[in-house]
């Protein structure tokens, strides 16, 4: 099976950063698109960034200039670097990524994989 660890969120003032971490474990074979999500209550869960194996970026516009994703093909992981932190960033943030793995038949499989989430809050 496939699992996905989230780490680096937490509690900051408004204008400053944090970078998530989200690291994919498992008998894995390849990973295409890693991306962020995030989620506030009575809300729906929306994109942050995602990043395709080859390098490739997409930001929603709301953080388009503040937030950098990036990843390590070597270590299976992805990161988001936040800065300049806004009030409005405050959300429980979760990493998703398209992958194909082995099986415990050893068959290849594929799916997209979800973290179980990280908060980060923006106050003062």
């Amino acid at each position: 099976q496939v699992q996905l660890v989230e780490s680096g969120g937490g509690l900051v003032q408004p204008g400053g950063s944090l970078r998530l971490s989200c690291a994919a474990s498992g008998s894995i074979f390849s990973i295409y698109t890693m991306g962020w999500y995030r989620q506030t209550p009575g809300k729906q869960r929306e994109l942050v960034a995602t990043i395709r194996s080859g390098g490739s970026t997409v930001y929603a516009d709301s953080v388009k200039g503040r937030f950098t994703i990036s990843r390590d093909n070597a270590k299976n992981t992805v990161y988001l670097q936040m800065n300049s932190l806004e009030p409005e960033d405050t959300a429980v943030y979760y990493c998703n990524a398209e992958i194909t793995y082995f099986n415990d038949r050893a068959i290849k499989t594929a799916g997209y994989y979800w973290g179980q989430g990280t908060q980060v809050t923006v106050s003062s």
